[in-house]
């Protein structure tokens, strides 16, 4: 399922500012005094205000501050200020990754005013594209990035903030039939059901995936009509352990569901 991942330039760039030593960390992370950053040129600053949304309330006003290290304001810097919806990443053998996936989206290069401050207000906490919301976190990263010199290679003169927004979703609920219980190598699994979704959101398009193997995300997907409803069919297969349904509305603010289905897989070698 595609997803537009955070810009691998400026995701490098920040994990080399926080190897650095660039980005804060709690006083509790120093071993030694000894071990303290360097003092940095600049200070850079993101507030979001509200910090949390919810169905009715989808917007924000982000701001900021760009300052020297004696407080000084630094006026006349444009700020690169992004958007990122957070997504689980699938990962179910424990490698060592990114637990998050970014879906990212600029919001522009605000100008700092003669006070070192800047802003962008009214931003849309959202999910603006049309990819899936399959593992959606109900979080949004608002992200400032300047670089002195315009060369994100020389992390030693860029600076990094972030602030997290966090959406306050509706609940949704899924109700289920089998056509069987047991199943084995080449039976046919059929699952149908309705997406109940909160009273006045378009019941039609939301995402229903079936996982029937511990190392797939899902194995087959549909969409529901009109109506809420859906149906689905996979060939089993002998070593197919893991049943497990899996709902994603399109609007960000309706929670997903995930089910486990009580489907025994005779096949399997019995323990």
């Amino acid at each position: 399922m595609p997803r537009n991942l955070m810009s691998t330039r400026l995701a490098a760039t920040a994990a080399l500012l926080l190897a650095a030593g660039a980005l804060s960390v709690p006083a509790a992370a120093s071993a030694k005094p000894a071990d303290a950053a360097p003092v940095r040129a600049y200070k850079l600053t993101v507030t979001t205000n509200p910090t949390s949304t919810h169905y009715y309330s989808r917007r924000v006003n982000v701001t900021g501050t760009l300052t020297k290290a004696d407080g000084t304001p630094a006026p006349n810097i444009p700020i690169d200020v992004k958007e990122a919806v957070l997504f689980e990443s699938w990962n179910p053998w424990g490698d060592p990754i990114d637990p998050t996936d970014y879906e990212t989206r600029d919001l522009g290069k605000p100008v700092t005013d003669a006070n070192g401050k800047f802003s962008i207000r009214n931003v849309n906490i959202d999910h603006v594209s049309t990819s899936s919301l399959l593992g959606v976190r109900h979080q949004v990263e608002i992200s400032a990035f300047w670089d002195e010199d315009g060369n994100y290679n020389t992390p030693q003169d860029g600076y990094y903030a972030d602030t997290r927004v966090t959406v306050k979703p509706k609940v949704s609920a899924v109700t289920y039939s089998v056509n069987k219980r047991k199943v084995k190598a080449g039976t046919i699994l059929t699952v149908q059901g309705k997406v109940i979704l909160p009273r006045g959101i378009h019941r039609g398009g939301t995402e229903v995936f079936l996982q029937t193997y511990w190392e797939n995300e899902y194995r087959v997907m549909t969409t529901t009509e009109e109506d809420g409803f859906f149906v689905m069919s996979v060939r089993v297969r002998g070593y197919d352990n893991k049943f497990v349904l899996r709902t994603a509305p399109t609007d960000m603010y309706v929670s997903g569901t995930t089910t486990r289905l009580p489907i025994i897989n005779t096949s399997l070698p019995r323990r």
